[in-house]
């Protein structure tokens, strides 16, 4: 047995090693195979490699000459930076980010690549200072705590060389000095720091067992204070998840946690309590969360903790840099509170770098670099900076230029007769007039400074400073030519510069100029004039000046009356006017009343006749007449006594004593058992519209879509007299409870098509009755989108737009057939949010479409969209005045010219004098007899 079972043993072993051997024969197969096809796959893949690198290398190059071009596109910066990262083009890569962070302050995002990519580039080179200068950039664009965490984290691998330590304290305490207080983030930098520390000390601490020399005890529990320190600092401060860390000081410290830290702790609990409801609608809020934090800001100031305000703003700025109000508030916070040169400068800094379109955060800037006493350069250079910024108004240059002078002028000592800031304060005047003439004016059309404010300003300095009145003098001859002749403001002002500094010779031919020129108020200069040669004036130049002013009062007097009378006239050719239009349109309805009234009569008269004939002929309502044939004539007995045809879908019946026929037959579903016409029931019905013309067999396609809403009477789709459907149709239901289902399904699709559901109301009993009413109000919540590419459809702006808010609804405009108008509305949760979509998204290009954003403001409706019962009949111009359709291609008249005649005017004569006109037709109604059918035709053909 023992043989047997070696033998299977040695027999099992020989198979598996065969089984071995073949496996590993079929793996060497598979695995050449693989090498194979491997060299193909990788000859492919390098084809295509090269390939999306010359298609990635063009549009660099692309992108690059498009820089060239124009240096501000912040996009093409972004794109390119990105194609160079994926190409791996490191040091084109470092050039591309270095131009576009001497235009912009970089996001969060873009500073944390470039230095993860520095770091991993210095490994190779032994330069870490490279490194700590771009981290000290990043760090004064925004004040990000990733940033501060990254660059103390990077600090502790230089932490061996000399004063390494130091070094890491040290940039440590400027983060949690910058981002300590940050509610949510905050307390990483402080654990980080905390981490550091114990590191050191682990460093530090003896081995079990040996006693500590003096020295060595002393720099242990210095190490150990520093950790106390830095719990209690941190303990002090209103921090999320600050319970966490006063459990760890407690395991930490040995001696538990002092009573001052303990109360500490307490009130930075309190507050962290009152702020914890900030902080919570910030976490749900979606970006940019402006309101949320005006809220926080405005919370914080009525705290009036300076560094919580500072971090509050800053946090608010991180995601709403292109705010310029919120820069501004935060300036002007720190020029009136806080005065720290290096904070408040550098804010102003970043203010300007972020909006730069914005003149009041430059003129700012300027006054606190002069504030904070900058060099004289300086403030030249930001000067410099802010004219090429590209502001949106003329004006703003005239105030950016306006603060410059001022600030020259500060600086000349006018005790010194001529000095060399003087001289350049004479030469920013003369500058600032030649810009305004050629760079402002081309640019926007207009002067910027009608008034010539900067004008004024420089010749009160001349006459008040350098006592140089002929140089004011020549001033404001210049002001004057520039269209101000004709204001009297003007000319007082000169005139009280004359009183002030100049003479009284000056001051009389100032006043007579301005009694010869003024035309806006001339009696109060003529006022003026009287009253300083009272007090200056010798008789003969008393009666010059009476005599010189009366003579210009008349003139005066009379182009007012002249201009009144052609003003009374104009207004009394506009209601003449009105008044023929108020006639012509009374005549028309005249005419047309009279003319459909003669032709319904006959026809009613006819037709009345023919009912009483063939009712005399039988005592009973005929079924059928003729010779058997299926076209009969089918009538019903109505509750009046006479009989008309059951009427196809669509048809409204025709008032009493009117004849209809039906051919063929009525339609079953409007005819009931007793033979009576089937009246709709409007509480059970529903109005269906915007339907497709072509529509094939619509009955059965709303039967369908409306079965679900509850069982159907009948569908009733309207026809034309052709028989093509018309886009509308009633739905009645076998009870009302019905209604209020269908009506949730307006606005459904029906083959591509959105279909109106509305109640299906009597508007002739209900004649104000509208369904579809659009509020024609300012909907600060609602934005008004135009410009869209008509492909583009509700879900992709609902994308675009749902960065910038919550939004509640989203509704494109379309025709009637349901194609786009690029027109669209769409409904943020509150206002808000649509100002910043408005910001955010005005001017946005989408698929090359160049869109136009603003706050929903419809127009209001006019008096045609209005219903006809409150429609002021003399407030519109008669639709007649180019046809019943408008304005026809060749303004001819399709009417036969025997009715021309008839609808001319006549005139009654009464007592030989022609009393009033009325329409011919009015006139022959009274004297001729109705016109008959054959009449008609005759007149049709009469040429």
């Amino acid at each position: 047995m023992a043989a047997s079972s070696n033998a299977e043993q040695t027999q099992l072993q020989d198979m598996e090693e065969d089984d071995a051997g073949t496996e590993e024969r079929e793996m060497e197969s598979d695995e050449e195979e693989e090498v194979g096809m491997g060299v193909e796959n990788s000859d492919e893949e390098e084809e295509d490699s090269s390939e999306d690198e010359k298609e990635n290398e063009a549009e660099i190059q692309r992108l690059e000459e498009q820089l060239s071009i124009n240096a501000f596109d912040y996009n093409c910066h972004v794109d390119l930076i990105k194609l160079l990262k994926q190409e791996g083009e490191l040091f084109r890569l470092r050039k591309a980010r270095q131009k576009m962070s001497e235009l912009f302050p970089l996001t969060e995002e873009i500073w944390l690549d470039w230095l993860n990519d520095e770091i991993r580039l210095t490994e190779e080179e032994p330069n870490r200072e490279k490194v700590y200068e771009l981290f000290e950039r990043a760090t004064k664009d925004y004040i990000c705590p990733d940033i501060w965490l990254e660059y103390a984290q990077y600090s502790i691998g230089g932490m061996g060389s000399p004063g390494g330590i130091d070094k890491v304290r040290s940039i440590f305490e400027r983060a949690v000095t910058a981002v300590g207080l940050h509610m949510t983030k905050g307390q990483t930098v402080w654990e980080a720091y905390r981490e550091f520390e114990n590191a050191i000390l682990s460093t530090i601490q003896p081995p079990p067992g040996r006693i500590p020399s003096r020295e060595e005890q002393e720099l242990l529990n210095t190490q150990l204070e520093r950790i106390h320190t830095l719990f209690r600092r941190q303990l002090a401060i209103p921090l999320m998840e600050m319970e966490a860390t006063y459990a760890e000081y407690e395991e930490w410290s040995e001696h538990g946690v002092p009573e001052t830290v303990s109360n500490q702790y307490k009130k930075a609990l309190q507050q962290m309590e009152k702020c914890k409801s900030f902080e919570e609608s910030l976490l749900v809020a979606e970006p940019p969360k402006l309101a949320e934090y005006q809220a926080y800001i405005d919370f914080e100031l009525k705290e009036g903790d300076p560094a919580r305000i500072q971090i509050t703003f800053e946090r608010a700025l991180a995601e709403n840099c292109l705010v310029p109000d919120m820069w501004t508030k935060y300036t002007i916070y720190l020029d009136r509170q806080l005065k720290i040169k290096d904070l408040v400068l550098s804010t102003h800094e970043r203010a300007v770098r972020n909006c730069p379109w914005t003149m009041g955060l430059w003129k700012s800037y300027l006054l606190a670099l002069e504030r904070h006493g900058a060099d004289h350069q300086t403030v030249s250079d930001i000067f410099e900076k802010a004219l090429n910024a590209g502001f949106i108004q003329a004006t703003d240059y005239v105030e950016i230029w306006q603060a410059k002078l001022d600030y020259l002028r500060r600086r000349v000592d006018f005790s010194k007769e001529s000095s060399k800031e003087l001289e350049e304060l004479r030469a920013a005047f003369s500058r600032s007039l030649d810009y305004m003439k050629q760079d402002v004016e081309e640019r926007f059309g207009e002067s910027g400074d009608p008034s010539c404010m900067i004008m004024q300003i420089w010749a009160k300095i001349e006459a008040l400073h350098c006592k140089n009145m002929q140089k004011a003098r020549e001033l404001w001859d210049s002001i004057m030519t520039k269209g101000n002749a004709k204001y009297a403001n003007m000319w007082l002002e000169y005139y009280n510069l004359e009183r002030s500094y100049g003479d009284p010779v000056h001051c009389r031919k100032a006043l007579h100029r301005a009694v010869q020129c003024t035309s806006d108020y001339p009696e109060h200069v003529c006022e003026v004039l009287l009253t300083f040669e009272r007090v200056e004036g010798t008789l003969e130049e008393w009666d010059i000046a009476v005599q010189k002013t009366e003579t210009r009062l008349n003139r005066v007097n009379e182009q007012r009356a002249k201009a009144a009378e052609k003003e009374a006239n104009l207004a009394r050719q506009e209601e003449e006017r009105a008044e023929q239009r108020r006639k012509a349109k009374v005549d028309k309805k005249v005419q047309k009343k009279v003319q459909k009234g003669n032709v319904a009569g006959e026809k009613r008269k006819a037709e009345q006749d023919d009912y009483r004939n063939e009712w005399n002929q039988d005592s009973a309502p005929k079924r059928q007449r003729g010779n058997g044939d299926q076209n009969t004539e089918e009538y019903m007995e109505t509750e009046t006594g006479l009989f008309v045809r059951n009427a196809p879908p669509g048809y409204k019946h025709a008032p009493l004593g009117t004849k209809t026929v039906q051919q063929g037959g009525a339609a079953p579903a409007q005819r009931q058992n007793d033979g009576k016409p089937e009246l709709r029931n409007d509480e059970s019905s529903v109005f269906i519209s915007n339907l497709a013309y072509t529509l094939e067999q619509p009955e059965s396609k709303l039967r369908t879509v409306f079965e679900t809403c509850g069982p159907i009477k009948h569908i009733r789709p309207v026809f034309s007299n052709k028989g093509n459907f018309k886009g509308y149709c009633y739905v009645q239901f076998e009870t009302s409870v019905s209604v209020p289902e269908a009506l949730k399904l307006d606005r459904q699709e029906l083959e591509g098509r959105p279909m109106f559901v509305s109640p299906c109301v009597d508007k002739n009993r209900n004649p104000d009755f509208k369904v579809f009413k659009y509020n024609t109000s300012m909907e600060k919540h609602k934005i008004f989108i135009s410009g869209l590419p008509f492909t583009c459809t509700k879900e992709q702006l609902e994308e675009i737009c749902k960065g910038h808010g919550t939004i509640k609804d989203v509704r494109m405009v379309t025709y009637r057939s349901g194609k786009p108008k690029g027109l669209a509305y769409v409904e943020f949760s509150d206002e808000s949010q649509a100002s910043q979509a408005v910001l955010k998204l005005d001017g946005m290009e989408i698929e090359g479409n160049k869109i136009s954003v603003a706050i929903s403001n419809p127009p209001s409706r006019n008096m045609m969209d209005r219903p006809a019962s409150s429609r002021p009949s003399t407030d519109l111009m008669p639709r007649q005045v180019y046809g019943s359709r408008g304005k026809g291609r060749t303004q001819l008249s399709l009417l036969p010219r025997s009715l021309h005649r008839q609808s001319a005017l006549v005139s009654k004569v009464e007592n030989g004098t022609v009393a009033e006109q009325v329409p011919a037709t009015e006139s022959a109604t009274e004297e001729t007899r109705p016109l008959s059918n054959s009449d008609f035709a005759k007149m049709l053909l009469n040429k």
